[in-house]
């Protein structure tokens, strides 16, 4: 038999090694190329403390990290904490994970969970309470040794644990405290400084924490970069770089990842999955943990944008429940869930969808029913309707500049004269905390059931945080009392019963109307081998894996 060419057997070793070689580099090369997500949260503080909002959470925690985070199943898991227990009725302690180190090379050790506590109850003043309804029961903290935090509370605090997994840890920098307007001007200095990846330091007062990611420069409400943190206490980042530039316009988000400018689209319209998916994209999606509601405001005696039929000047309807309640009973909520989100979302009467811990198994969605609504408000003292402002954010939220609209034709249809006023939300909020609306559309998400509940309807105390998002400052003593022993109440069947009894309370005299619990959507191009999806609406670069061959 004859032997083969061992010339041309080199050949094609050789060719085979380069083949090989080259589709290792091309796919290492792709997974060390930076990571570019369109998102339609617009950070405009890089102060973790200041707004509790989902642009915040989301895109700082690239830089910072919580002593506590939830996982997907909304389960607690260690972070900067290794460990917690409850060591008495008013007694945590919390063991801190050794070898963590800041951005700046500085150890991670209980005084910077202590400075952070003092900072977010002591210092920062957010207009809408921030962070403070977290840490409001707590009566001091102690520090036993570098790994250790011991926090008394002001009473039995069951729920302490999951608080922390809302909280960002700061380095403490020296005497005093940091203010957001040095936050925000660190940042800004560091944004016409050195290059992502460079390694080099950021400007003074810039954001400094113990996350996979540094920070490398922000243009607010525009963009944010990061860099990865090689000296991570946890996994590798797989992304050496992140790019978020922020896109309000869910058209444009769609367009990005269609031309291949961004890697990963966040809040993608249902209406555009099936033609991402034609086009290559993939997607995911889950429930959310959140709510979508209209909230009307109940304190003042009369309300801009809320006028007779003729445009004369009236009593407010919303502190009449019955207007309220005819309100809800007009409106379409399967419209808003089968067609605007075209399937992807779930209707909503309560402020978590039906199943979850401590919600109602009394409340579920129903059918509009029109002539009931009009009789409602002819009982009211309003036979013939009236005309309103309908506010709310453009493009934040799935469906949201739609189901204002939808709201407004179903409305109608019980004599009320709804004028949509849609915006981007950096002006509708603005406008909402200057009291320009008496109508407005939102939505909120939260850990918990009693978060939401503790924030949107819990009558307003600017000293212990509650009803930070209560804008139309609603007072129910009655559910604040049911509230508050629901949460005194060792998490269990017993507190999830206690919290369904006090929604029951509070959602028969319809403070807000609630609409639907969107689901979170989310597409990918090639350079992303997959993403997973948490129902708290995240957007990091660490739900991302990168395809590598």
């Amino acid at each position: 038999m004859k032997s083969g060419n061992p010339f041309r057997s080199c050949l094609l070793s050789a060719l085979l090694i380069v083949i090989l070689s080259w589709i290792s580099f091309s796919g290492a090369a792709r997974a060390q190329e930076g990571l570019r997500i369109a998102t339609s949260y617009k950070l405009m503080t890089l102060d973790p403390h200041y707004a509790n909002l989902n642009e915040n959470t989301s895109l700082l925690s690239h830089i910072y990290e919580r002593l506590v985070y939830q996982d997907e199943h909304l389960d607690l898991k260690p972070g900067l904490a290794v460990s917690w227990a409850a060591t008495s009725e008013t007694r945590w302690q919390f063991k801190l994970r050794d070898n963590v180190r800041f951005h700046d090379g500085s150890p991670f050790t209980a005084d910077d969970v202590v400075y952070t506590i003092e900072r977010i109850r002591d210092f920062v003043k957010s207009p809408s309470g921030g962070f403070r309804s977290y840490v409001s029961a707590i009566k001091s903290v102690s520090v036993p040794d570098p790994l250790t935090v011991v926090i008394d509370t002001n009473g039995s605090v069951p729920n302490l644990p999951l608080s922390f997994s809302s909280i960002f840890i700061m380095h403490r920098p020296g005497p005093g405290f940091q203010t957001t307007e040095e936050l925000n001007a660190g940042g800004a200095s560091s944004g016409a400084g050195a290059p992502v990846g460079t390694g080099a330091p950021v400007g003074t007062g810039a954001p400094v924490g113990t996350g996979p990611y540094r920070f490398a420069s922000w243009s607010s409400g525009e963009m944010l970069k990061l860099e990865r943190n090689n000296d991570y206490w946890g996994d590798r980042p797989a992304w050496p770089e992140v790019t978020f530039r922020i896109i309000e316009s869910p058209a444009a988000r769609v367009a990005a990842l269609t031309t291949g400018d961004v890697d990963v689209a966040d809040a993608i319209p249902a209406r555009d999955v099936a033609s991402l998916k034609q086009r290559g994209a993939r997607i995911a999606s889950v429930g959310a943990a959140r709510i979508n509601f209209l909230q009307f405001d109940v304190e003042r005696n009369t309300l801009p944008g809320v006028t007779g039929k003729t445009g004369e000047q009236i009593p407010n309807p919303f502190r009449k429940p019955l207007v309220r309640r005819a309100l809800a009973m007009a409106t379409d909520r399967g419209v808003l869930v089968d067609k605007i989100l075209a399937g992807y979302g779930t209707a909503a009467a309560q402020v978590f969808p039906n199943g979850l811990p401590g919600t109602s198994a009394n409340l579920k969605p129903e059918a509009p029913d029109y002539d009931k609504a009009k009789a409602l408000l002819a009982e009211a003292g309003f036979p013939d309707g009236f005309s309103v402002v309908l506010a709310g954010p453009a493009g934040r939220y799935p469906g949201d500049g739609e189901s204002i609209q939808a709201i407004a034709q179903s409305w109608a249809r019980i004599g009320v004269a709804v004028r949509p006023a849609a915006s981007p939300f950096s002006v509708f909020n603005t406008k909402r905390a200057a009291g320009d609306y008496g109508l407005w559309y939102g939505g909120t998400s939260g850990e918990a059931v009693d978060v939401i509940l503790h924030a949107l309807l819990a009558s307003p105390g600017p000293q212990t945080g509650s009803g930070a998002l209560n804008f139309g400052h609603y007072r129910n003593p009655a559910f604040d009392q049911m509230l508050a022993k629901a949460q005194s109440t060792p998490e269990g069947p017993a507190r999830n019963k206690a919290l369904a009894e006090a929604t029951d309370l509070v959602m028969a005299d319809q403070p807000i109307i609630p609409l639907y619990h969107f689901h979170h959507i989310v597409g990918y191009g090639k350079r992303v081998a997959s993403y997973a999806m948490h129902p708290r609406g995240w957007t990091t670069a660490m739900q991302t894996s990168a395809v590598t061959e």
